[in-house]
């Protein structure tokens, strides 16, 4: 029997595997969205991100919800990220028995990103993927919090403006230096810690608000997409 031509065969075995990575992605993430700590899951802000992230991911939910300090219309100070793991854990635990089956994405909003890195480490949880919008570093003593980021065992990708008082861009490098696993970072130029941009650099640069979020999702995507792709090829 004649084998096929080596350039040929490449050719086919690209082919399958393009077309083997086209249905990996074909299962749809289950997103767990947890908000910031100063504004819940209905605020406009929470809203239109759980918008882009569902279409961008192809998303079979996006699950976002509010933690007891601020659901019902409370606005009580938000205790300390450690003591807000445990009903995170729970509400990622129901969502998962409701879609079984759908690699697990944990997105966060500033204090939310913080918490599901800290639930990303629990032994009964196992996530595909970390997304993390604007992640506190910078505590308000001054102190560089990352602890939660050194222990994770989870692909991890950061979005941060670059006028982010909260994750200034040097320490955010230093710590992504030290830290075990896979990371990335996409930084929305001149965005604060909510990525709002002056309309004057917006002005500068060319660009609309929209269409730099929208390079933030896209960006998003793609690491979420090669991380399942990867996770899956791998089993």
């Amino acid at each position: 029997m004649v084998s096929s031509p080596p350039s040929k065969r490449r050719r086919r075995e690209q082919n399958e595997a393009e077309l083997a990575g086209d249905s990996i992605k074909k299962i749809s993430p289950l997103v767990v969205f947890a908000h910031g700590a100063g504004a819940p899951s209905t605020s406009d802000w929470m809203l239109r991100w759980k918008g882009m992230l569902g279409k961008s991911l192809d998303a079979v939910e996006v699950v976002t919800f509010d933690y007891p300090y601020i659901s019902g219309g409370k606005r009580r100070e938000p205790p300390k990220a450690e003591k807000l793991v445990e009903y995170h854990s729970d509400v990622i635990k129901t969502a998962i028995a409701k879609f079984p089956g759908h690699p697990l994405i944990l997105v966060g909003k500033s204090m939310g990103s913080r918490v599901s890195c800290m639930v990303a480490a629990q032994e009964d949880i196992s996530a595909s993927a970390i997304v993390c919008l604007g992640y506190p570093l910078k505590g308000m003593n001054g102190t560089v919090r990352d602890e939660a980021l050194l222990q994770l065992k989870t692909p991890v990708i950061f979005v941060q403006g670059s006028k982010d008082g909260l994750c200034p861009l040097d320490k955010l490098a230093a710590v992504r230096k030290k830290m075990k696993y896979v990371n990335e970072l996409h930084v929305i130029d001149g965005g604060d810690h909510s990525f709002k941009i002056a309309k004057k650099h917006l002005q500068l640069n060319g660009l609309t608000q929209a269409e730099a979020e929208d390079q933030a999702v896209k960006a998003v995507a793609e690491f979420v997409d090669a991380t399942l792709v990867h996770g899956a090829q791998g089993e």
